[in-house]
């Protein structure tokens, strides 16, 4: 029997957001609650289920489904009870076509990320089975993340397809299909032609293109350094449980030191099994960082739609350009180039005043086309800018508290891991002492 690729369901519970306005405690300290949603609900992905079933295809697959509940952010009253959640389903593929909707709606928007897939940078003891139950966790966590960062932004929080995600379990797919999102998609290809042909790219853009390279470049190789460490560090503090084992060994043979030899072991066992807890807490960090390497990619995703609105605006100019030309070629009677037009006048003689006057007046009609089309790319232009940078200004901001705190919180988890391990040899040394 074929397994196909697992794929993620996610249980969405639903309230009412007439509830009172007051402030809950949500557990996240990587997003800011200042949008009206969260002020009115909160949202969280409870727990995590392995499930199998037969697809569309009559395929036999294996996939996670996620408890996804939001209940009103209302203070209970001491001794009270706070409010059950309501429930309801969603696949992994759901949460794909709610940020590719969100993605084509608000290109000006840096959308958050969705977690990965699949683990990525891993340290060879970690496992890369997307339904093993380490990884099932940290992606749980990274789908709360995602949620929660739609539902703080002071723009994607007030969509309505995003709450009707959130809220209706039926009738949400084909919701978000009726807004035809999927024609207004700008395709690969396109992108691509815009990017090489822009005669004038906005050095700003061009600045915060190049900058989300180099990031990525950066945490990438950040979080394969991480990885190596971990592979490392894992060895190192699992030998010391032959420390534990040579020294439990030992005071069997010894009357007078087997006590002392004995505890010894003991702290060193200690020690060795808590790195499995240490690099299980790492990992947590580690996503933190994913999370901003695959930032960088919707970072250039603005990047890419402003390219594409730049090239859009310059062949409407350049359009609006040779009509102008044709249009003063016509008048005056003289040809600036070489073109087709001008050989078979020469060949077969001059048009008539009438065609002259026909071709006039469809020249000046197209002409006031292009300059109205001209005004219109232009000012889609600033307003894409205007409303892009805004976003990106907002980006940055959150980007730079959430690294700061996530490298700050890494630094002391390290500080705390080495005095543990000072701790455990200078226990060793007090039963040495008493030998």
């Amino acid at each position: 029997m074929m397994m196909a690729d697992s794929e993620d369901v996610a249980v969405i519970t639903n309230t009412d957001l007439t509830s009172a306005e007051s402030e809950s405690k949500i557990i996240n300290t990587m997003v800011e609650r200042e949008t009206d949603l969260l002020r009115k609900i909160e949202i969280n992905v409870a727990e995590a289920e392995k499930r199998t079933g037969k697809n569309t295809v009559n395929i036999q697959e294996t996939y996670t489904v996620y408890l996804i509940e939001t209940r009103p952010a209302e203070s209970v009253p001491e001794g009270g009870t706070p409010a059950a959640p309501d429930s309801l389903w969603r696949r992994y593929s759901e949460f794909e076509l709610l940020r590719t909707y969100l993605l084509v709606t608000y290109p000006y928007i840096i959308i958050p990320p969705l977690p990965e897939k699949r683990a990525e940078f891993m340290w060879h003891k970690l496992s890369a089975d997307n339904l093993d139950p380490d990884f099932v966790e940290r992606r749980r966590v990274g789908l709360e993340n995602f949620l929660l960062r739609v539902a703080s932004h002071p723009i994607l929080s007030t969509d309505k397809i995003f709450f009707r995600f959130l809220t209706e379990e039926k009738g949400w797919r084909e919701a978000v299909l009726e807004t035809g999102f999927q024609d207004k998609a700008d395709s690969r290809l396109k992108s691509l032609s815009a990017m090489f042909r822009v005669k004038n790219p906005d050095t700003r853009f061009t600045a915060l293109k190049q900058y989300s390279d180099e990031l990525n470049t950066v945490v990438s190789h950040l979080l394969r350094v991480r990885a190596r460490v971990a592979d490392r560090l894992y060895g190192v503090y699992k030998v010391h449980g032959n420390y534990g084992r040579v020294f439990s060994e030992w005071s069997a043979i010894e009357k007078e030191m087997g006590d002392g030899l004995q505890s010894a072991g003991h702290h060193m066992d200690t020690y060795a099994a808590s790195i499995d807890d240490i690099l299980e807490e790492e990992e947590h960090y580690a996503d933190q960082l994913k999370e901003y390497l695959f930032y960088t990619d919707a970072v250039r995703s603005i990047c890419r739609k402003h390219e594409l609105i730049q090239y859009e605006l310059e062949m409407a100019a350049q359009d609006l350009a040779h009509k102008k030309q044709q249009k003063e070629e016509l008048v005056t009677g003289t040809v600036r180039i070489f073109s087709l037009k001008g050989m078979t006048s020469k060949l077969f003689g001059q048009e008539s005043q009438e065609q002259r006057e026909s071709r006039l007046a469809a020249l000046g009609q197209s002409i006031q086309e292009g300059e109205e089309m001209v005004k219109e790319k232009n000012k889609e232009c600033q307003e894409f800018m205007q409303a892009a940078w805004e976003d990106i200004e907002r980006f940055k901001e959150q980007k730079d508290k959430d690294l700061r705190e996530a490298l700050i919180s890494y630094a002391i988890m390290q500080i705390s891991m080495c005095k543990k391990g000072i701790q455990v040899w200078s226990n060793a040394k007090e039963c040495f002492n008493k030998m």
